[in-house]
């Protein structure tokens, strides 16, 4: 009898326990997994400017001119290239090799693109100042282009102050973004990319990352800061 109780328990604590393990596997995450003032206080050793900021740096210098990078620095373009990728190649990247999709990219996508707030503030600034704008992207070019006529609308650019954008591409044998940095002797020039930061220091510009935003389609999302530029402050819409 004192056998079969000590059996009944053993079984009893065995199922015990296993219930207690079951409910711990299938227990849902924190609804609420909280924050601690160390990890609210935590930022990166990055160098931070604001437009005020740098206008108040460029104060008593005469006009110069200044480039501005196209995708995910003055424009939010995430929805034509997800199109296009749809369209042209879905779940690759082939679509970014193929004249077709620049094609309509480049002449007529954008009226889906959303211009970046902090692009309107600086470009406004810079105007103001009698800088010169430039557009240089990675785009590849293409026959027509009715990109500067957005770009001249979306951030009222006065007529005699409009510049063609200038594609840069990405094909051996092309002008790099550098290239035409110094070709245009851009003293200033805004990017999200890091690829947008190394050209302007190897042309002897002053590189200035604007944020990516992080539901951009262009991933991932890079450092900011990584090659000690100042960064803009809320600049990722």
């Amino acid at each position: 009898m004192r056998k079969t109780t000590l059996a009944l328990s053993a079984i009893c604590l065995l199922l015990s326990l296993n219930h207690s393990a079951i409910a711990k596997e299938s227990a849902p995450a924190p609804l609420y997994p909280g924050v601690n003032v160390a990890q609210l206080a935590q930022q990166s050793p990055v160098h931070w400017v604001s437009v005020a900021q740098i206008e108040n740096s460029l104060n008593g210098r005469a006009p110069v001119a200044v480039g501005f990078d196209i995708d995910d620095t003055v424009l939010f373009s995430s929805p034509g290239f997800y199109r296009g990728q749809l369209e042209f190649s879905p779940g690759k990247q082939d679509y970014l090799k193929n004249p077709q999709f620049w094609e309509k990219m480049n002449n007529g996508w954008d009226e889906f693109s959303m211009p970046k707030e902090v692009a309107k503030g600086l470009i406004a600034m810079h105007l103001k100042r009698g800088d010169s704008i430039y557009f240089v992207t990675g785009r590849s070019e293409t026959k027509t282009e009715t990109v500067t006529k957005t770009l001249q609308d979306d951030f009222q650019i006065p007529q005699d102050k409009v510049n063609p954008v200038i594609f840069a591409g990405d094909k051996a044998g092309q002008n790099t973004k550098t290239q035409w940095l110094k070709d245009k002797q851009i003293k200033i020039f805004y990017g999200d990319s890091d690829n947008d930061i190394t050209a302007a220091q190897a042309a002897g510009a002053r590189g200035i990352r604007v944020l990516r935003a992080s539901n951009s389609s262009y991933k991932p999302l890079p450092q900011a800061g990584v090659y000690g530029e100042e960064v803009v402050v809320n600049s990722e819409y």
